[in-house]
């Protein structure tokens, strides 16, 4: 019986932003939007609203929530989507301030409470 020797596989540590990874254009944004549209997929479970029920507080048609809860996120700006969570009841605060020196840009990061 012959051993094959495994094939070696190379590791890439990761940046932390699959968008900036994968060499899209724009990354922190895309990034921004995704974690936005989780934190509205989040609060619509939270009150337990039917997409409809949902559709009609943010006042968009039913296919834009379920595109939004689908990841469809092309046509959106993260602007609007602070808009939605603002009209689903969450509170959006936006602080900006100096980067640290040992980053050589500034960065956008989203945090949302964690709800029990």
């Amino acid at each position: 019986m012959v051993k094959k020797r495994a094939a070696e596989i190379t590791v890439t540590a990761g940046s932390g932003n699959v968008f900036a990874d994968m060499g899209l254009p724009e990354p922190e944004e895309e990034l921004t939007k995704v974690q936005l549209a989780g934190i509205i997929r989040d609060a619509i479970r939270r009150q337990r609203l039917t997409q409809a029920a949902a559709a009609a507080r943010m006042g968009i048609d039913h296919p834009k929530v379920s595109a939004l809860l689908n990841g469809r996120l092309a046509n959106v700006s993260s602007g609007r989507l602070m808009r939605l969570l603002t009209a689903l009841g969450q509170d959006v605060e936006i602080t900006v301030r100096e980067k640290p020196r040992s980053r050589r840009r500034g960065r956008v990061r989203v945090v949302g409470e964690a709800h029990a």
